[in-house]
């Protein structure tokens, strides 16, 4: 069986085929899945925006204090356009304001409550330029290879990237900065808020992902379940909120009992065909 057109060269033998349907339980199987407590001595969380770490990462960042987020697109546009960028005036800024100093000032509120320090990084994000002076990974990947470099990260935490060029560009550098750092470190993925409810737009990335060799799995990290902290920490992003429940009707979203679900990316084990019909 060949899935998804990768053809014959990516066939599992035969005999690891029929090893795993041998013994459904193989030792190594009982381990899938789960993340042992030394990965996650230091965790780096890459972050598109300042708030995407927080919406999809807040129960990992509670459970493990001292969580180093590193957040790509935070720098200042040479000048805020006229008339007011969209968002922005959705977020309910004016002519005059300055939206970089207050995006930042309401990241590192929510982070503090997470116990979590913030990098911001001076890139710009793609709504203040033209498309052909856009930031992409290719600029991205250096400065962010050498923090996490630098932090002697055990585990990183980068988004699917999902709907957005710049949380687009940002996993796309997460994926270049994982094979230049040391290899011992673990790569998870987490999921876009908001953007992972787009029918389809999730389940389009693992494809991708797939076809790429590189193979999401649903991992069991442990977290701290804090709904009240997270929404603490939400809350701090007074602007952003507005904006994002006028056009994602986030709260609702986000006050489902639903777990932040994190993905390992990692080879996949031997005889993988074997465990599906």
């Amino acid at each position: 069986m060949a899935l998804l057109g990768l053809g014959r060269e990516s066939r599992a033998p035969r005999s690891a085929i029929l090893a795993v349907m041998a013994d459904p339980t193989p030792p190594e199987m009982r381990d899938w899945g789960l993340v042992g407590s030394a990965e996650l001595d230091r965790v780096v969380v890459i972050s598109p925006h300042p708030d995407d770490a927080v919406l999809g990462c807040s129960h990992l960042m509670s459970a493990h204090p001292g969580v180093t987020v590193i957040t790509v697109y935070a720098g200042r546009p040479r000048e805020y356009p006229s008339p007011m960028e969209r968002w922005d005036a959705l977020c309910g800024f004016v002519a005059g304001d300055e939206v970089h100093a207050a995006r930042r000032a309401e990241d590192a509120a929510a982070l503090s409550v997470l116990d979590a320090h913030p990098v911001w990084l001076d890139f710009v994000e793609h709504a203040y330029l033209p498309r052909s002076e856009w930031v992409g990974a290719n600029d991205i990947v250096d400065t962010l290879t050498k923090i996490i470099s630098d932090l002697k990260a055990t585990a990183v935490f980068a988004p699917f990237g999902l709907a957005n060029p710049d949380h687009d560009f940002t996993h796309e550098a997460a994926l270049m900065a994982r094979d230049r750092v040391d290899p011992n470190t673990a790569w998870f993925l987490y999921e876009d808020m908001g953007y992972k409810h787009i029918p389809g737009l999730l389940a389009w990335r693992i494809t991708q992902l797939f076809r790429k060799g590189v193979w999401p799995t649903p991992a069991a990290v442990p977290v701290d379940v804090d709904y009240a902290r997270k929404q603490q920490a939400v809350d701090c992003y007074q602007s952003q909120m507005r904006a994002l429940e006028a056009e994602w009707g986030i709260r609702e979203k986000l006050s489902a009992p639903a777990p932040e679900q994190y993905w390992r990316i990692s080879p996949p084990p031997p005889g993988w065909e074997g465990l599906s019909g």
